[in-house]
């Protein structure tokens, strides 16, 4: 069926949570998709789903971003499609003391949040040169803006995807690509994110918007060439804050909450 954008959109992390309603937000605007995320989180009815529903070509692509050869395989295959717009959203994280970490755990991260944004990137980026305008958004996250104890290198992580971005941005300036980081704040993607995030009480909770909003603001952001995509009023103050707040006051507050997470967490496997 014809649709109204010959392009393309390729998303990573495209199954659930905030890469989800990221597809249903685009495919809204008749963009044709090209899906992204792990085996077994059912890509391939989701594909069908949004195709029967919004009346554009949806293909799907399988694979585990934090393989070797992965992100150059899916760049292969995306680049057989006209992809004017990139959404590196996959990523993952966690909480436990660093120490306790295996560096499985932690290569993960790294591979996933770094490794696979930036070269994601730079492998599409000159398919996406070839169309008349494109757009690059990269998934960061609110941690982002201050260390945090408990988590260490996924905030780290995150810190790279703003930089990264920012200075991409400038790069691309007067060309007809623009890219822009998503900072979201505390969102109930999946089970396990929703319990951590109701572990960390109530202050973590500030700021909580659904998938479908904060990928509502990140799209229309992106379009209207927004930089910086902090979503939700409560998030922008949170921002300002840890701006202001220096960082040995800052630190201490922000890695309580996630202290007390762990606390909860180890008197439920103590109970059990």
């Amino acid at each position: 069926m014809k649709t109204t954008i010959e392009t393309y959109a390729l998303v990573t992390g495209a199954s659930q949570g905030l890469g989800k309603a990221i597809c249903e937000e685009l495919a809204l605007k008749k963009t044709n998709l090209l899906l992204a995320s792990l085996g077994g989180e059912g890509l391939p009815e989701l594909a069908h789903t949004l195709k029967a529903k919004h009346g554009i070509d949806v293909q799907y692509y399988e694979t585990d971003l934090c393989l070797e050869r992965s992100v150059y395989d899916l760049a292969g295959w995306a680049s057989e499609y006209p992809v004017s717009i990139l959404i590196n959203n996959a990523g993952t994280g966690g909480t436990m003391a660093f120490e306790s970490a295996t560096v499985r755990y932690i290569d993960t991260i790294i591979q996933l949040n770094i490794r696979a944004t930036s070269l994601l990137t730079r492998l599409m980026l000159p398919f996406i040169r070839k169309q008349s305008r494109g757009f690059i958004l990269n998934v960061a996250s609110m941690a982002s803006f201050s260390p945090i104890a408990f988590k260490t290198v996924y905030p780290a992580s995150k810190a790279f995807v703003w930089s990264f971005t920012r200075g991409l941005t400038e790069e691309l300036r007067g060309t007809n690509v623009f890219a822009s980081v998503l900072h979201p704040g505390p969102m109930k993607t999946n089970p396990d994110v929703s319990s951590r995030i109701e572990k960390q009480g109530f202050v973590a909770q500030v700021g909580l918007l659904s998938p479908e909003q904060t990928a509502r603001i990140a799209i229309r952001q992106l379009f209207r060439h927004d930089t910086l995509i902090i979503p939700g009023f409560l998030n922008q103050v949170s921002w300002l804050l840890m701006r202001i707040i220096p960082i040995w006051i800052r630190l201490p507050l922000v890695s309580r909450i996630v202290r007390r997470e762990i606390a909860l967490k180890t008197a439920y496997h103590s109970a059990a």
